[in-house]
């Protein structure tokens, strides 16, 4: 990787690649929109964040080379090989093709807890809504970072409200599930740090104690937020997907990135589901 500060920012170059549409706005992450000329704002971290794409570079507007080291290396698993991963998963034929098509999505490591409460929001919602409500909890009880921006709230902010105060941000049912997902990670209760060391299995469970937390939504946080490349978050439209493309189960190539393998089955075969998660 070529890592180049400039006067807009840290331009970038030889890192392996991305979709960064794909990436960004695919249904991992809710915080990122598209602006008019093709560059993508966000809010990371507690970051404002603008990123552009220029001849096959990536260019982070207004960033220095101290802050791209702590915060975009990681958050875009630049230190991640995609290149052998995508020709392991490539000894498949029809990944083979999804990757020849679509190029490199990556895997974005998110802050757990924002992950989580992202996540529980998705529960029988489409993405506009999910990015409606998140964008309404910031602006309400986050920190203001400037240019009208505001940080994912704290979990010690959330633990202290009640259920009513949430509803009015419109989580509907969500509400009780958001507040005791505060409560466990303010206390230490849901110590992700922890689950980030256990196995899979057993990192599932722990976030499973969390209120209105099933399967899928545990997945989605153990791979887009905690780095289990080996989760596979199974909704009715991937079990579906799954079940055409793979009758006799995931071929062998897929097995410790099971999460990118279905990235891409998600974005093939139900690109029309893409506004919803559920």
């Amino acid at each position: 990787m070529t890592i180049k500060e400039t006067d807009f920012g840290v331009r970038i170059s030889d890192f392996g690649g991305i979709n960064l549409g794909l990436t960004l706005d695919c249904g991992q992450a809710f915080r990122w929109r598209r602006l008019a000329d093709g560059a993508f704002a966000g809010v990371v971290k507690g970051k404002a964040a603008r990123i552009a794409e220029g001849g096959g570079d990536l260019i982070f507007l207004g960033c220095g080379k101290e802050e791209f080291s702590e915060l975009w290396h990681p958050y875009f698993g630049f230190d991640t090989d995609y290149g052998r991963i995508l020709s392991i998963l490539s000894r498949n034929p029809f990944l083979a093709g999804c990757i020849e098509k679509y190029g490199v999505i990556r895997i974005l490591r998110q802050e757990p807890f924002e992950t989580l409460c992202s996540f529980i929001i998705s529960a029988c919602n489409n993405i506009p809504r999910i990015k409606g409500i998140i964008e309404r909890m910031s602006k309400k009880y986050g920190e203001e970072i400037g240019g009208g921006l505001f940080a994912f709230p704290s979990a010690e902010t959330l633990a202290g409200l009640s259920e009513d105060e949430l509803l009015a941000v419109g989580t509907g049912f969500r509400a009780g599930y958001i507040i005791d997902a505060a409560k466990k990670a303010a206390s230490g209760e849901l110590d992700f740090g922890l689950i980030k060391s256990l196995p899979v299995e057993e990192a599932k469970k722990s976030l499973m104690t969390v209120r209105g937390v099933g399967e899928k939504v545990a997945d989605c946080v153990l791979l887009f937020g905690l780095g289990f490349m080996n989760a596979y978050p199974v909704d009715r439209h991937i079990k579906r997907i799954t079940a055409e493309v793979y009758p006799g189960g995931l071929p062998e190539c897929v097995k410790n990135y099971e999460g990118i393998a279905q990235q891409y089955l998600f974005v093939e075969k139900a690109g029309f589901y893409k506004n919803r998660i559920s």
